[in-house]
């Protein structure tokens, strides 16, 4: 005797509602209705820079991150702002709707004490079930629906559990149908695994319009919210928050803050600018040197990439003639910022060499430039965007690689150093001697 399970064939009337087919046809592009208001608007401004200048009607949008990191607190946040001109349908499978609203209270408490009214147009949804969750959307049409999250919801015409890939992928494929279909915004949130990817594994990011993934250290303050895919707008784009006993705070002047508390005389620290999409952000850069306790000196980084971290090692000791071998090497980017760009490289030679020799580097110079296996500096991009940024700061030198071509001018306020090669710039970054 075998056991054979007899799957039904599916109704006209569910085929009909999978998909876009049967609601459009082909149009000429002039014949194409533009929306005038394209975007809608996001009072937190961080926010609305990372999704390229608000939410795009009829996009899903993937927020992921660690747990705890702070992803739901922020789209809550969102979501009560949203709510005062638009409806919103916050659905979510881990909390229920008293837990939800004792989080809105603590989001609505103004600086005085008193709690905010809650927005007429803000719902609330404990589903994990999502044709349950259509039903609700078409009975409600909602403007924006964020889904929290999307490892707890399941279709139960498939046997898998929820949070499975096929899961994952099957849901993630209605959100987007609906909300291209109505115009509507869908957030979703995702969880990240030990491995730093969003769960699934990385089948939601090519579903999806944008993915914006919540970074940071749980230890710290601050939360960056970068884009790493974006249909409509500038990817690797990034906003900065600051975690409050009332939610995330926006913080406008983020090279302001990452050096704050900054030792200008200390030997090894040196300030880097690096673009974090269009946005040139000042970032101190801390190295330090020990005489190895072992056979083999390590290499520790934090906040900048290994290999490269390695490869200003190796210049240093081959070009200059630092004796490196036999030093444990630390190199750390104030903040929790991850750089990734090698323009922050002639920093991090700096703040080694600086240690090494103990003498601190010129606390009014910002160093930029990429650092080659000869020992010479290669120009970088977007230069006259950095040297505002530092000039606005108050920076008084850019020690930066020697112009070949003169294509614009150089920004007014701000003293241009040019060096040929790493060791020419550590001639003008480095103090002779330490100050008094």
């Amino acid at each position: 005797m075998v056991e054979e399970i007899l799957t039904p064939p599916a109704s006209s009337q569910t085929t009909a509602r999978r998909g876009l087919s049967g609601h459009a046809h082909p149009q000429r592009l002039d014949e194409v209705e533009s929306n005038h208001e394209e975007r809608l608007t996001v009072p937190i401004e961080e926010f609305a820079r990372v999704l390229g200048g608000g939410i795009v009607p009829g996009s899903i949008v993937l927020v992921g991150g660690d747990p705890g990191i702070g992803k739901s607190t922020l789209m809550l946040q969102m979501a009560l702002e949203m709510a005062k001109r638009i409806t919103v349908l916050y659905v979510s499978g881990e909390e229920s709707e008293r837990q939800i609203k004792m989080r809105s209270m603590r989001l609505l408490r103004q600086p005085d004490g008193e709690v905010a009214h809650p927005p007429q147009q803000m719902y609330l949804l404990t589903e994990t079930n999502l044709d349950a969750i259509f039903e609700h959307v078409n009975a409600l049409h909602p403007d924006l629906l964020i889904i929290d999250s999307i490892q707890t919801v399941y279709l139960p015409e498939l046997d898998t559990g929820a949070g499975s890939i096929t899961q994952v992928r099957e849901c993630s494929s209605r959100l987007r149908e609906a909300a291209k279909s109505s115009d509507m915004s869908v957030f979703v949130i995702g969880h990240v695994t030990k491995e730093g990817i969003i769960a699934g594994p990385r089948v939601l990011e090519h579903i999806v319009d944008t993915v914006l993934y919540l970074e940071g250290d749980r230890f710290l303050s601050f939360r960056l919210l970068r884009s790493v895919k974006n249909r409509f707008g500038a990817t690797s784009e990034v906003g900065v928050f600051e975690m409050h006993e009332h939610g995330m705070v926006e913080v406008p002047n983020p090279s302001e803050a990452f050096l704050a508390e900054r030792v200008a005389t200390a030997p090894g620290s040196a300030i880097a600018v690096t673009m974090e999409g269009t946005r040139p952000l000042l970032v101190e850069i801390q190295g330090l040197t020990s005489p190895s306790s072992f056979g083999i000196p390590r290499r520790t980084p934090n906040g900048v990439d290994i290999n490269r971290l390695l490869l200003i090692t190796a210049v240093l000791t081959r070009r200059l003639g630092q004796r490196l071998g036999e030093q444990d090497i630390f190199v750390n980017v104030v903040g929790g910022l991850r750089i990734g760009e090698p323009a922050a490289d002639l920093a991090i030679a700096a703040a080694i060499a600086s240690s090494m020799r103990d003498v601190p580097v010129r606390a009014d110079a910002v160093l930029i430039g990429e650092v080659g296996l000869s020992g010479e500096l290669r120009w970088v991009g977007q230069m006259n965007a950095r040297l505002n940024e530092a000039a606005k700061l108050g920076f008084r030198a850019a020690i930066v690689p020697r112009q070949v071509r003169r294509s614009e001018p150089w920004t007014k306020g701000i003293e241009i150093i040019e060096a040929r090669s790493l060791r020419e710039a550590l001639k003008f970054a480095l103090l002779e001697e330490k100050p008094q």
